[in-house]
């Protein structure tokens, strides 16, 4: 279905701003400091082959939590100007996320790791720079450079992989099959490693901060591509793709930047709550890092405003760009109903959204070729890609 866009007439960070000032006066709330999103599982199956599509599952969703943003925020604040100005959002928040200047550049060609008659594949690393309240941040980001082959220039796509122990991650791991895909039928395709990732420069906050710069890196990974010497990228069709935790990480980057890139593809997603995703992969497994985040910022249950202020769903009114989600029925990692509940919670905010289900579980294998034809098909449409 696709619904008008809806545009808040207060800026995100500076509407939640007054939220968090008020929220602070009248609820007695304290900020909170820094923490980890849930994983979306081990994502590292690479199989294909065919498919199945049709209509949504039922089952139950989360509802907004009293005391926190509203999903349907949109109404302009007023402040009494006798008032202390309204303080800054908690720096680790989306809307500090959003508040933040992200850049790329320096991305640079390496070694060539495959050569196809589609397609060639480079390592390469990029520049991601922050700049906030905090000051500025950067960091060298590795990832894996897929160029069809030919004059271009051709649309792109920036992936975001899902969680993979970055102790054991290798540079590239989790979407191979997607980036061959994508380069095969003319994407310019970017895998992003994230900080701490590989051979990216490590982040000792990112856990803590719950990893909310992955969704930095993407972003600057987009304005990196784009200003790079020798990638016949056209500016104007770029698009994200995440799977799993990178379903969170690309759901917050379109908050964080609207209008940045041209459309969007979720792959089997996390929820786009972040208390949900904490009591799936977080709070079961009762260690240091578990323990870490509580410190830093309570259980969701004791500081909802917090873990509200932390997710994608209350701010999804920002987002400007068409999104496809893809989820499979018997996917037990990330369960189905949070991508039912992401998609509505889409509809009331506005946002141009797609629901497409097959029959297979989290790491897609059977349905892995339909459901990457849909992908390729809605890209094509939405990024206005011309087929000879």
């Amino acid at each position: 279905m696709t619904l008008p866009v809806v545009r808040r007439p207060v800026p995100l960070a500076a509407g939640l701003a007054v939220w968090l000032a008020s929220a602070l006066l009248l609820a007695g709330c304290s900020n909170g400091s820094q923490a980890p999103t849930g994983a979306g599982g081990p994502d590292t199956a690479e199989s294909s082959e065919s498919s199945a599509t049709s209509p949504a599952p039922s089952g139950p969703t989360s509802e907004p939590t009293a005391g926190s943003p509203s999903d349907d925020a949109g109404t302009t604040s007023t402040q009494d100007p006798t008032q202390e100005p309204a303080r800054p959002p908690d720096p680790v928040s989306v809307a500090a996320l959003s508040a933040a200047e992200h850049t790329g550049d320096r991305l640079r060609l390496g070694a060539v790791r495959e050569r196809t008659s589609a397609y060639t594949s480079y390592d390469v690393t990029y520049r991601a720079t922050t700049t906030d309240d905090r000051g500025t941040r950067r960091f060298t980001i590795s990832g894996v450079l897929n160029v069809p082959t030919g004059r271009g220039p051709f649309p792109a796509v920036v992936l975001a992989h899902g969680y993979i122990d970055p102790a054991y991650y290798v540079r590239g791991q989790g979407m191979t099959r997607e980036r061959g895909v994508l380069a095969s039928r003319g994407y310019v395709a970017l895998h992003v490693d994230y900080r701490g990732h590989a051979e990216s420069t490590d982040d000792p906050r990112s856990d803590r901060d719950l990893r909310l710069g992955y969704s930095a890196d993407v972003l600057a990974a987009v304005t990196a591509l784009r200003a790079a010497r020798g990638v016949p990228v056209d500016d104007d069709r770029v698009a994200l793709m995440g799977r799993s935790m990178g379903g969170g990480v690309v759901m917050k980057a379109l908050v964080a930047e609207p209008g940045l890139v041209q459309a969007a593809a979720l792959w089997a997603s996390v929820s786009s709550l972040e208390g949900e995703n904490f009591d799936q992969f977080i709070r079961p497994d009762g260690d240091a890092r578990r323990d870490a985040i509580v410190r830093a910022h309570g259980l969701p249950e004791r500081r909802p405003a917090f873990w509200r202020a932390v997710s994608a769903r209350p701010y999804l009114d920002e987002v400007t760009e068409p999104v496809l989600l893809v989820h499979g029925r018997y996917d037990d990692t990330c369960p189905p109903r949070w991508a039912s509940a992401t998609q509505r919670a889409m509809q009331r905010a506005g946002v141009d959204s797609t629901l497409a289900w097959y029959d297979d579980g989290h790491a897609f294998g059977p349905a892995f070729t339909a459901a990457m034809d849909r992908t390729i098909r809605y890209l094509d449409q939405e990024l206005d890609v011309r087929r000879g």
